[in-house]
């Protein structure tokens, strides 16, 4: 009778890590969505500011995210797999590729911390000359469109305030025929516009464009570092079953 109880246990064990693997897989499904729709919504809807970046930090940590979510669900159908079939090759495999993700996902998590944390200074040393010096400069259409959007995003003039142009490249030309500021630095864009730099007319906002770059991307290096790390630490749970089920199946003497 205990031989039998002792089955029946083992059995009852078995089934209960099938279906925590079961609802770990949904889990992570979810989780991968989440962190492949992250990357994606980072590099599609906020491309044009990267060029404004010196380093290539954060699109590095989007594109990681990217392709972290890609395998998880390539994974999440081999441990649907693994569990059904109840075969050791399969979980192990599992395992290694679960591993593999939460390695990824975890580099990820760690260089939008560690950007995170000299985002600021970045800003600060290079954003103003890039602005200044490659603002409707030729072969530079990237910086200029990428400059006018950020302006107007988040209605701003310069990088710390609207007499940084006064230095640029662009304002000193021909080109700029007498404006003082770009015409994107205009509450109301016309032709010209750029010739009159009183309130009514641009964006005079406290630390320039500098201060609402830098919140706008912090924001966002959070959120990337929160997804990644915290899809990594659920991931673990997922190696925790899977090794559990490993060990049964192996005990198994059929």
């Amino acid at each position: 009778m205990s031989a039998v109880y002792k089955d029946e246990q083992e059995d009852w064990l078995t089934v209960c890590l099938k279906y925590l693997l079961f609802v770990f897989n949904f889990l992570f499904w979810v989780g991968g969505a989440a962190v492949l729709g992250v990357g994606i919504w980072t590099l599609v809807e906020k491309s044009d500011y990267l060029s404004l970046l010196a380093s290539s930090t954060f699109a590095v940590s989007a594109y990681i995210l990217i392709l972290a979510g890609g395998l998880v669900v390539v994974t999440g159908f081999l441990g649907c797999c693994a569990v059904i079939r109840e075969q050791r090759s399969c979980l192990s495999t599992y395992f290694f590729c679960l591993l593999f993700i939460f390695l990824i996902e975890l580099v990820a998590g760690v260089l939008a911390y560690v950007y995170y944390q000299r985002l600021s200074e970045e800003l600060k040393q290079h954003l103003n000359q890039t602005m200044t010096e490659n603002y409707a400069q030729p072969g530079k259409e990237d910086i200029t469109l990428a400059v006018d959007r950020l302006q107007q995003d988040f209605k701003c003039c310069g990088s710390n305030n609207s007499h940084d142009w006064i230095v640029s490249v662009y304002i000193s030309s021909k080109q700029a025929e007498d404006r003082i500021v770009p015409d994107s630095c205009c509450k109301t864009i016309t032709p010209h516009c750029g010739k009159r730099d009183h309130p009514s007319n641009i964006y005079k906002v406290e630390g320039g464009c500098i201060t609402k770059l830098e919140q706008f991307l912090a924001d966002h290096l959070l959120v990337i570092g929160a997804v990644g790390i915290g899809v990594a630490c659920l991931q673990i749970c997922g190696m925790v079953f899977t090794c559990c089920l490993y060990r049964r199946i192996k005990m198994d003497p059929y």
